[in-house]
């Protein structure tokens, strides 16, 4: 049996690489930059299935996207993550 790369875990990882990148944009306000630390956190632990992580990751990125102080661009590019985050089936 060959054993397959799971593409879930890339595209988990894209998602992933994409919150970190606005967590660490100095522009990104304080308050959102930890919300997404933690979130970033959440995905990394293995506690749950990817899928599972994905969908929990996508109902707090929503709560977090509705802030009023976020940038446009920050915006964006969570809806990005989101969408990344979507494409993971179990």
């Amino acid at each position: 049996m060959v054993d397959k790369k799971d593409p879930n875990i890339d595209t988990l990882n894209t998602a992933i690489n994409t919150l970190a990148e606005i967590a660490s944009n100095p522009s990104t306000p304080r308050n959102i930059k930890k919300d997404l630390t933690d979130l970033v956190t959440n995905l990394k632990k293995q506690d749950a299935p990817v899928s599972v992580r994905a969908a929990n990751a996508i109902s707090l990125l929503d709560d977090i996207s509705q802030d009023p102080n976020m940038p446009s661009y920050v915006r964006v590019t969570l809806w990005q993550a989101v969408s990344a985050l979507e494409r993971i089936r179990e």
